[in-house]
């Protein structure tokens, strides 16, 4: 471990940025980011949690799914903190930072039937989904296309999801009644 402690950066500042953003609107969003950034690694454990304890008929289809769903909130949140960075933020990246930022509630340590499980999942993404929505309006608002444009793009991945969970939630299935016993 290094002895060297040269802080280059405080976390919670936003420094001057290579793409000219105006300090003060970058500061919005750089904090509109982090809580994206928080809350989306909230939805990744979640789902990751419901992917190792999926069970059932449906089970490699749904355990699939749950490993598509989560390696895109992943990849959404790894552009989420690069976004903050070239905006001269500091993306949270503590669990005690993202867990203050985060404005949806995890599920607890307890494993759910599949059904339990997608409605708590529905529930976070259409939080989430709510909460991107605004903060394109705000980026928009603000001049900053490239991240509203960024945010759209992954908020069609989070609509996609959202309706694969709602689809897995309807009560028409190939499973007989009598598997259900």
């Amino acid at each position: 471990m290094s002895t060297q402690k040269t802080v280059r950066q405080e976390a919670g500042t936003v420094e001057e940025n290579p793409v000219r953003l105006d300090q003060e609107k970058a500061e919005q969003i750089v904090d509109a980011l982090n809580t994206d950034l928080a809350d989306a690694y909230v939805l990744y454990h979640q789902l990751h949690k419901h992917h190792w304890n999926v069970e059932g008929a449906e089970h490699l289809d749904i355990h699939l799914f749950l490993q598509e769903a989560y390696e895109d909130v992943e990849e959404a949140a790894d552009e989420l903190a690069e976004r903050a960075q070239t905006l001269g933020g500091v993306p949270h990246a503590s669990m005690t930072a993202l867990s203050e930022a985060a404005t949806v509630e995890p599920e607890d340590e307890d494993v759910y039937d599949i059904r339990t499980s997608f409605e708590h999942d529905l529930g976070m993404y259409g939080d989430i989904i709510e909460s991107y929505r605004e903060h394109i309006e705000l980026a928009e608002g603000l001049g900053d296309y490239a991240t509203s444009e960024m945010l759209r793009e992954h908020l069609e991945d989070l609509e996609e999801h959202a309706h694969v969970l709602a689809h897995y939630l309807e009560d028409d299935t190939l499973v007989l009644e009598s598997a259900l016993k």
